[in-house]
C-alpha cells in the first residue's frame, strides 16, 4: 500500500480534554492498531487547553479545517459542580459555548461529533431510570450548562452522538474512588451519604463504548438511518454513594468502617439529583453493546491503583 492510499484510508480524529479521566482512556484506545475495526488507520489529534482553547470559535474552526478532522470526541468539561455556582460564566463557557464551537466546526467539515454529557441534566425526582427523551430539569448551574451544551450541539451539527454518563471515575485525576481509597487508609471511619442513588461509570468502559460507536460510524456512518442522537451510558447496576464507598474501602483492603448518613449532614452549594439512574436500553440495542456491572469494573480500577 502506498503512502497516498494509506492517507486516504485513514480517520482523522480529534480528542479534546485528552488529559482528563475519560480523554486519557479514549486516546489510549485510539492509539492502538485497528482501533476502529474497519481497517482504517487513526490519525489522532489529542488536545487539551494548552494546545487548543475550544472556547475560542475561530481557533476551533481553523484547527478542524486545517487538520481535516472527520470525527471529534469532546471529553473536555468544567466539572467543579459546587464551584460552578459562583463561576457560572466559566462553567457555561466550557460546557455550552465550547461544545457549540466544536459542533459548528464539525458541521463545516461534515464530521461526527461525540459529546459527553451528564446525569445532572435531570432533577432526580423521577421514580424510574431516566430515558433519553425524558424532560431535563437541572437543579444546578453545572447541570444547566450541560443541558444548554446538548441543545447547541444538536442544533448546530446533525451528525452528533451525545452520551450522558454518571459518577465517572478512573485511575487518573481526582475522583470519588481515589479519594475514598486514600481516606480509608488514613481513617478508622468515613461518613458517606446513602440517600443519593445512581450508577458509577468506569472511564475505561465508557471509552470502549465511545470507540465502538466511532467504529460503527466508520462502517455505516453515511447511511441515512445511522442512529445519531442522545444516549445514556453507565455501568450496570444501581447503588448509593454509601454502597459505592463500602465496596471501595473493602477492595482497598483497609479496615475503615463506612457509615451511612443523609445528604443533610453534608450541605453543598449545588443541589444533586437524589436519583439519577439512567436507562441504557437504547445504546445497547442500537450498538449491540454489552455493559459490565459496576462492581466488576471497580475491582479492575482498584487493581490498577495498587500497581
Amino acid at each position: 500500500m502506498t503512502m497516498d492510499s494509506k492517507r486516504l484510508n485513514s480517520q482523522r480524529v480529534l480528542v479534546t480534554g485528552a488529559n482528563g479521566q475519560l480523554g486519557t482512556e479514549v486516546v489510549k484506545l485510539l492509539a492502538k492498531e485497528g482501533a476502529l475495526g474497519d481497517g482504517s488507520r487513526v490519525l489522532l489529534f489529542a488536545t487539551d487547553l494548552d494546545k487548543l482553547d475550544i472556547t475560542k470559535r475561530e481557533d476551533v474552526i481553523d484547527f478542524v479545517k486545517e487538520n481535516g478532522i472527520k470525527m471529534i470526541v469532546n471529553c473536555a468539561a468544567y466539572t467543579a459542580v459546587d464551584k460552578a455556582e459562583q463561576e457560572r460564566e466559566a462553567c457555561f463557557a466550557a460546557n455550552s459555548d465550547a461544545p457549540a464551537n466544536l459542533a459548528v466546526a464539525a458541521a463545516a467539515m461534515d464530521a461526527l461529533l461525540v459529546h459527553i454529557s451528564t446525569d445532572y441534566v435531570f432533577d432526580g425526582n423521577g421514580p424510574l431510570p431516566y430515558k433519553e427523551d425524558d424532560i431535563t430539569a437541572p437543579t444546578s448551574v453545572y447541570g444547566q450548562s450541560k443541558v444548554k451544551g446538548e441543545r447547541l450541539v444538536a442544533e448546530s451539527c446533525s451528525k452528533h452522538l451525545i452520551v450522558r454518563t454518571s459518577w465517572l471515575y478512573s485511575p487518573y485525576g481526582n475522583n470519588f474512588v481515589k479519594t475514598i481509597a486514600r481516606l480509608s487508609r488514613q481513617r478508622e471511619s468515613l461518613d458517606v451519604v446513602f440517600d443519593q442513588i445512581g450508577t458509577p461509570t468506569y472511564s475505561g468502559d465508557l471509552a470502549v463504548a465511545i470507540v465502538a460507536m466511532l467504529g460503527e460510524y466508520c462502517k455505516r456512518g453515511y447511511e441515512k438511518d445511522f442512529p445519531y442522537g442522545i444516549y445514556h451510558y453507565s455501568n450496570e447496576g444501581v447503588c448509593s454513594w454509601y454502597d459505592f464507598a463500602v465496596e471501595i474501602a473493602k477492595g482497598s483492603g483497609t479496615g475503615c468502617k463506612v457509615l451511612p448518613v443523609t445528604s443533610g449532614m453534608f450541605p453543598t452549594a449545588a443541589k444533586r439529583p437524589p436519583y439519577s439512574v439512567m436507562d441504557k436500553t437504547k445504546i445497547k440495542r442500537n450498538f449491540s453493546m454489552s455493559i459490565p456491572h459496576w462492581k466488576d469494573s471497580l475491582e479492575i480500577c482498584l487493581k490498577l491503583l495498587k500497581q
